[in-house]
């Protein structure tokens, strides 16, 4: 390993993208066509790459953020929210178009929906993956969403291989991947809609589902060349597939942690987030997945995204209290 290498054992780098998130919080979610009432409006530093940023290195990870803003007041806030977290932002460009946005809606519940405008999200482009290069290399984890272009997408996933990191994608907002970037994943995060999709199932097993079900799922992901797997399953916890592992490791279901959620906007960020931290401290994909369901679940106890996130001692302290 060379010197710069030792020094940058553990750096995760999040190549996506910043959304300011205008959130409106309400009783229920309006139906198609119909108006319902508010009853509190927030604007929020979001994005799921920089969330994913912001929730690694809240717990305690070396975070470096690629992306893309406007130079308008969303993007600053975006910038202050970030840095302030302990990411670097230095390869976050300034760019011509506006800041990318989110609409939300939070019913009382927690539960919620999401549009989101890419705005200069929408300029990040495999140049500014090369421009990264000297993070890029020697990296040990990359983190990828599908909130940008799929060819920047690829491109950062071939230079976090060839780089030596593992890369993480979290299929989100879903849509089709090339077989190229399926290769060169080596763990994919999807929620069991997303995974539905991506195998053309009619329905993923529910948490509940006993060892042959999920087995045969695992099969069909190692078919699309997808070794190493993560389903979330909402408040039902998540299951590990991981084919490069010991055969009585293959496939570990994580329980869920109970909580009273809030807000669940971001959860999956901080889920990812997690995992991406655990992995780059060297831990193993299932014991990341243990870890990142308690980050993940703590993150929906508070309203918002980024400042929502827990800290490694707010983990810590559910482990220690055997809660999980």
């Amino acid at each position: 390993m060379s010197p710069a290498a030792e020094e940058s054992e553990g750096r995760i780098v999040v190549v996506g993208s910043l959304n300011a998130d205008l959130t409106i919080y309400c009783e229920r979610l309006p139906l198609p066509g119909e108006t319902v009432h508010g009853n509190g409006f927030a604007v929020n530093p979001g994005g799921k790459s920089a969330n994913q940023a912001v929730a690694a290195s809240r717990l305690g990870a070396d975070v470096r953020l690629v992306g893309a803003v406007g130079d308008d007041s969303n993007g600053e806030m975006l910038l202050s929210s970030a840095a302030g977290a302990g990411v670097d932002v230095a390869h976050v460009r300034t760019a011509s178009a506006e800041t990318g946005v989110a609409v939300i809606a939070v019913d009382a519940s927690g539960e919620n929906n999401i549009i989101i405008s890419a705005g200069a999200n929408g300029t990040l482009s495999p140049a500014d993956v090369a421009a990264a290069a000297d993070v890029l290399d020697g990296a040990a984890v990359v983190t990828l969403c599908l909130e940008v272009s799929t060819e920047t997408v690829l491109a950062a996933a071939q230079a976090g291989h060839d780089a030596g990191a593992t890369v993480v994608l979290n299929l989100s907002p879903y849509a089709e991947i090339p077989q190229r970037l399926a290769d060169l994943t080596d763990v994919l995060l999807v929620n069991a809609h997303e995974a539905s999709q991506f195998l053309g199932s009619a329905e993923i097993p529910g948490s509940d589902a006993d060892a042959g079900d999920w087995e045969a799922v695992r099969l069909r992901f190692a078919g699309r060349g997808l070794q190493r797997v993560l389903v979330t399953l909402g408040a039902n916890g998540s299951v590990v597939l991981d084919s490069l592992a010991a055969p009585d490791q293959q496939l570990v279901q994580i329980a869920p942690v109970k909580v009273n959620a809030v807000d669940t906007t971001g959860a999956g960020d901080a889920f990812t987030g997690a995992v991406a931290a655990r992995l780059a401290a060297g831990a193993a994909l299932a014991d990341a997945a243990a870890f990142a369901s308690i980050a993940a679940a703590l993150a929906t106890t508070r309203k918002g995204t980024q400042a929502a996130y827990p800290d490694e001692d707010d983990v810590k302290r559910v482990l220690a209290a055997g809660v999980a």
